[in-house]
């Protein structure tokens, strides 16, 4: 897909392993800023070699957007979900976006919702009902994707029962 900003995005390939391990390094931080009790500063997502059967794999692809010199400014990792989950519901295909980063430098110019369209039509493409996504509390990306149109379809409650399990 061919933006107006001479942006692509295309299937990522080997080749940007090292500018999407740079941006999961990113989102790593963003969400242990949030959540220290959970996320672990300076570790990433995936390893090198997950990222290559990542890459490969048609039910688990991962889009990314690229400048004029095809360098990679963001991505969206997606996963190919059947549902539901029991027998009381209608069968059908969701395209999850498991990951959305867009790398801080390029912020603002849109990238990432030409990345969420790019979704949508991928999605489309292969005969899915819905995209969806998690966000975390806190996470000031909730406000950029209920711009983008989403909507709230279930949350997700804890209560922490601390290090004894009290």
């Amino acid at each position: 897909m061919k933006g107006e900003s001479g942006m692509d995005i295309r299937r990522a390939k080997e080749k940007d392993m090292d500018k999407v391990m740079e941006l999961l390094s990113q989102v790593l931080e963003i969400h242990a800023a949030i959540r220290p009790d959970i996320f672990i500063p300076g570790t990433t997502k995936y390893t090198r070699e997950e990222l290559l059967d990542i890459f490969a794999d048609n039910e688990r692809p991962v889009y990314v957007a690229v400048d004029g010199d095809d360098s990679v400014i963001g991505y969206a990792f997606c996963q190919v979900k059947s549902q539901p989950f029991s027998n009381n519901m209608i069968q059908f295909r969701s395209l999850f976006i498991d990951d959305l980063c867009v790398d801080a430098s390029a912020r603002g110019r849109h990238v990432g919702q030409a990345l969420f369209e790019h979704v949508k039509d991928e999605a489309r493409r292969m005969g899915c009902y819905e995209v969806t996504l998690n966000v975390w509390e806190g996470n000031e990306a909730r406000s950029f994707y209920e711009k983008l149109g989403m909507k709230v379809k279930e949350s997700q409650m804890e209560f922490i029962l601390g290090p004894s399990g009290s």
